[in-house]
């Protein structure tokens, strides 16, 4: 059923409303943010006639026995933790969210929005379509007050900072994305509340709002993690950050600043070279290449240094091994992959779990296309536990000062959102 709606913004409001009536769902919205890439405005997937779940020991291997079952559309997560089933590391730290490490469905009803058409697959497309419209969208909630904690102060930071700087002086690594998690106790919030506004103050490309039963992903990410459309993959590391102007001249001279900074270019080529290398795992020989290098894209509160890298997949290669083949994304982890993330686990204080993995779909062309999990809060509502995640590439001539500036930066609409920052 393909119908158009004059006003898709309220549209997607009551669809919204009505896919939180269910256990489960998935919500993905570019925000119209168009790139070459871009298939759809929003995709909507609600409730469940299949699922898979997994731990990091079989994840990539049962869900491609999934994939094979179900050949349509399916949406789902996976997280950060997989990378012990790829490598021969653990994590170890706490972890208060207990998502699953891999977590896909294949939904009972799917909504795709084009501009103003809206296409809904079900068995009852109308009936579908009468319980949206009769959806009484709800005002944005008030925020109850939060006691948000850090895992780290600002002197704890500096000082593990500078033992990772220690690290890669000796050469260890060349660059390693240090993560710190901020945290609240017994907080009750409106999780579709949330990602309302967090959508409208903070629209995104990659944004995405996912229920898993009591467990809730409200996140604005910028960041494509990889993509395959037709015989190609694509990812579109992200690594270079520069705050907004207050004026346009202000924002533009940043803008600049950003373009030419010799250390965002360094921090941004590294990463460029190890999705190179992992895509050349999945690649016909000779196809991997930078499209795109040190591209400037804007957005509500960041400028970013965006890279592409594509390739021609291996017709031999099954599509979720091209996955597990790129995961977990360069731009979260570093180079060279393997020290870094063993020195992730040794000096971070909190299991990633979702956070810095990826939320994504497959449709019925085999093709797919994944986010990094970034400017995120993840919340389990039946131990009240909120909390979002915040880093930066650390690299010989990095700062602390500056590092710990950035990541307060990338935290600045989540801050807002809660209530914790005008």
């Amino acid at each position: 059923m393909i119908f158009e709606v004059p006003d898709i913004r309220f549209f997607k409001q009551q669809a919204l409303q009505w896919a939180n009536g269910f256990e489960v769902c998935c919500y993905l919205d570019s925000n119209h943010y168009k790139n070459t890439y871009t298939q759809f405005d929003a995709l909507l997937a609600v409730g469940v006639k299949d699922e898979i779940r997994a731990c990091a020991c079989n994840a990539f291997e049962a869900l491609q026995a999934f994939r094979q079952k179900h050949a349509g559309w399916m949406t789902g997560f996976l997280g950060y933790d997989l990378k012990n089933e790829l490598e021969q590391t653990q994590s170890n730290n706490i972890d208060q969210l207990n998502f699953p490490d891999l977590y896909f469905f294949v939904p009972q009803f799917l909504i795709i929005i084009k501009g103003n058409e809206v296409e809904i697959m079900a068995d009852d497309a109308e009936a579908v379509l009468d319980a949206i419209n009769h959806q009484q969208t709800v005002d944005k909630q008030p925020v109850n007050e939060l006691n948000l904690q850090a895992r780290f102060s600002k002197s704890e930071y500096i000082k593990t900072f500078n033992q990772i700087k220690q690290h890669i002086t000796r050469g260890d690594i060349y660059v390693t994305n240090f993560c710190q998690e901020f945290f609240a106790e017994d907080a009750v919030i409106d999780p579709l509340s949330i990602f309302t506004e967090l959508n409208r103050i903070s629209p995104t490309p990659y944004a995405s709002y996912f229920k898993f039963h009591e467990q809730y992903i409200l996140c604005a990410s910028p960041e494509r993690f990889l993509a395959k459309r037709g015989d190609k993959l694509i990812s579109q590391p992200i690594k270079g950050t520069a705050r907004r102007g207050a004026t346009a001249a202000e924002d533009e001279a940043i803008k600049q600043h950003l373009r030419a900074n010799a250390k965002e270019q360094q921090e941004n080529v590294m990463i460029v070279d190890l999705v190179r290398n992992d895509l050349t795992k999945s690649a016909k020989r000779g196809t991997v290449k930078t499209e795109e290098l040190f591209g400037i894209y804007t957005f509500e509160q960041v400028h970013q240094m965006i890279s592409t890298v594509t390739c021609e997949i291996d017709e031999c290669m099954p599509i979720v091994k091209a996955i597990a083949n790129t995961f977990p994304m360069g731009s979260m982890t570093g180079a060279p992959k393997f020290s870094a993330m063993q020195l992730i686990e040794r000096y971070e204080r909190t299991r990633r779990g979702v956070y810095s993995g990826a939320i994504g779909y497959f449709n019925p062309d085999n093709e797919f296309d994944f986010n990094v999990v970034i400017r995120t809060i993840l919340y389990n509502a039946n131990n009240r536990y909120l909390s979002f995640q915040v880093g930066s590439a650390i690299t010989f001539d990095a700062v602390a000062e500056q590092e710990y500036a950035e990541c307060l930066l990338k935290a600045q609409a989540i801050l807002q959102v809660l209530g914790l920052k005008e």
